[in-house]
């Protein structure tokens, strides 16, 4: 894994707290790879030009990416940091990646605009506000042509408690932090995906896309 600074979240989540994560959530139930899917699907539609690469920061043991592989030939690529998810992820015998990259998402291993589209998906709701622009920036560098962000939704950045610990969650209106930091993104679609018919949590995605010359 790439030496960089260690923050409270990485340390956390790629330490026992990540590894009870992992035990928690298991292998994909019976058809939550196609469920995952279809909550994607809308996305991969509003795309003017289908994307070629797509990749995943934050793949955990690569459900999304699995996901993505049932809609798209695009080659998959994924980045993450936890070494015990990253395992799992490159011994998937049912997922063909591309490149996969044990490290974060603030030094993507990636030149600019290498990436046709990189989304992220309940990730960066658990990068602390001052190290998310950074992370937010590699995305924006990376990705060619969309951006893509799943994630929970608040009108105002809030901080609330995740499993009984403070610091490791943050909700916010995370597409107008990208128009913010980034204006001439175009927003393209947005939707929600509703924990009660999907296997999210109540998050709401964006789509954005780059200009030509940017």
């Amino acid at each position: 894994m790439t030496d960089r600074p260690t923050t409270k979240q990485l340390s956390h989540w790629t330490g026992e707290f990540g590894a009870a994560y992992l035990e928690r959530n298991g292998p994909a139930a019976p058809g939550e790879i196609a469920a995952r899917a279809a909550c994607f699907r809308p996305a991969l539609d509003a795309c003017a030009t289908p994307p070629a690469s797509i990749l995943e920061v934050g793949a955990n043991v690569g459900k999304n990416l699995c996901a993505f592989a049932q809609l798209t030939d695009a080659a998959l690529h994924a980045v993450e940091p936890f070494e015990a998810a990253y395992a799992a992820l490159t011994d998937r015998d049912d997922l063909a990646l591309a490149q996969a990259t044990n490290c974060g998402g603030d030094a993507l291993p990636y030149g600019d605009g290498e990436i046709d589209l990189v989304f992220t998906s309940g990730v960066l709701i658990h990068i602390a506000p001052d190290d998310l622009p950074r992370v937010m920036s590699e995305i924006v560098r990376v990705a060619r042509r969309y951006i893509l962000c799943n994630e929970y939704f608040a009108k105002t950045p809030e901080e609330i408690p995740y499993r009984g610990e403070t610091g490791l969650l943050f909700k916010r209106d995370f597409g107008r932090a990208y128009l913010e930091g980034w204006p001439d993104l175009v927003p393209v679609a947005t939707g929600f995906m509703w924990s009660a018919t999907t296997p999210f949590d109540d998050t709401t995605w964006w789509l954005f896309e780059k200009p030509a010359d940017a």
